[in-house]
């Protein structure tokens, strides 16, 4: 069966975007990138992708306007607006949690959780993410959008890894 994998960043204060949604605050402390590139390490084992209806027009129209830059994937984008898909990008008016179900039962390599904050929280309350690899940036935003708001009941995590490059850390957990 398919595992569920949400694969974001946070700052060291636990948010996902600032106070007005942006983003720009994604980077290490310096140019030290070296010659980890977590992003294609993780995509190896992905071939679809769940997105929200903000974080999906943010890669449109700011984060990548020119280039639709998950082509390696199909995309689901949860909305309730009338849009046009593509060969690569689904869009559908369907509860989170009903679509992950029926995709996990589908053929296929893992699925990425990949934003915005209202799909993780619901995904996360049905305890639906099998694995947590959470970049956290050394930044304090002192406000925003949570990661982990309005989370109902404890779930029980297991760390499998950790790894430290240009002032970042990702930490991997997977459910105990």
């Amino acid at each position: 069966m398919r595992k569920i994998w949400l694969f974001i960043a946070m700052s060291l204060d636990g948010y996902i975007a600032d106070s007005k949604g942006g983003v720009g605050w994604l980077e290490g402390q310096g140019s030290d990138n070296g010659s980890i590139d977590a992003y294609s390490e993780f995509v190896k084992n992905i071939d679809t992708v769940l997105m929200g209806w903000n974080t999906y027009h943010q890669i449109v129209t700011e984060l990548s306007p020119k280039e639709w830059v998950y082509n390696d994937f199909i995309t689901y984008v949860i909305t309730h607006r009338e849009q046009v898909p593509s060969e690569k990008i689904r869009f559908v008016n369907r509860n989170p949690a009903d679509l992950v179900e029926r995709l996990k039962e589908e053929n296929g390599k893992n699925i990425w959780i990949c934003g915005g904050a209202n799909i993780v929280w619901q995904l996360v309350n049905e305890d639906l993410i099998d694995c947590y690899y959470i970049t956290v940036i050394p930044v304090l935003l002192g406000s925003g959008i949570r990661l982990f708001e309005n989370v109902k009941h404890k779930i029980r995590l297991r760390l499998l890894t950790t790894r430290s490059y240009n002032g970042m850390t990702d930490l991997v957990y997977t459910r105990r």
